[in-house]
């Protein structure tokens, strides 16, 4: 497996390289954020320190999660429960807290690979609303047969969306659930994406703003 150790600690990402290669895999070692941002096509599997030195790790892992589903696994010294819980709402598949042991980061590692490739095997799912088709699968919409031209957080709000339709869905769970941290998301942000995103769908009353809570899809 192709496992892209993203970790600039010389000491830890040598042995890292080392013990991996040992049991079979082809790491690839990088130093900063900014690497794996242009070289995740080439990894099955990311190994993500969070101290790096160009970039926060967890800044990295929501921009890597906005392009790419390739897994992550997070290898810190991060170990307070909000960077863990961060880590986790943030797209990663999984956390560890330096110093991690050998045999439990490959169980840990082949555990996320097989669930990965589980994934990758789910069928198609659509939803269709009106003349509203979604595909969450490929990340498609289209509006009475035409494409619609999404970007990754417009696609992310409206996937929350329509997995719950006819429910309402808080502010915060939208902005945990596409920012990864709603302590940290913006709620201006929320409402460009959302006003964006009511645009490009042209379906007035398709999503339905619930005064002083969220948003709710359909009637």
């Amino acid at each position: 497996m192709r496992i892209a150790v993203v970790e600039d600690d010389d000491g830890v990402g040598d042995a890292l390289v080392e013990a991996l290669t040992a049991h079979g895999h082809d790491p690839v070692r990088m130093r900063r954020g900014a690497d794996i941002l242009l070289g995740h096509r080439e990894a099955d599997l990311v190994l993500l320190d969070l101290g790096l030195p160009d970039a926060d790790g967890l800044q990295v892992l929501r921009q890597l999660r906005s392009v790419s589903d390739v897994p992550v696994v997070v290898l810190t010294a991060r170990n307070d429960e909000r960077s863990v819980v961060r880590g986790l709402r943030g797209g990663a598949d999984d956390y560890l807290v330096k110093p991690a042991r050998l045999a439990e980061l490959l169980a840990r590692i082949e555990v996320v690979s097989r669930r990965s490739r589980v994934a990758a095997q789910e069928p198609v799912r659509t939803v269709t609303t009106g003349d509203i088709v979604i595909d969450l699968t490929a990340r498609t919409v289209e509006a009475a047969g035409e494409p619609v031209a999404l970007t990754a957080k417009e696609f992310d709000l409206l996937a929350v969306l329509v997995e719950r339709p006819g429910s309402a869905v808080s502010r915060q769970q939208l902005m945990d659930a596409v920012w990864g941290d709603a302590y940290v998301a913006i709620s201006r942000s929320l409402d460009v994406h959302m006003t964006a995103l009511r645009a490009k769908l042209a379906r007035p009353g398709l999503i339905s703003t619930i005064r002083g809570y969220g948003y709710r899809w359909g009637n």
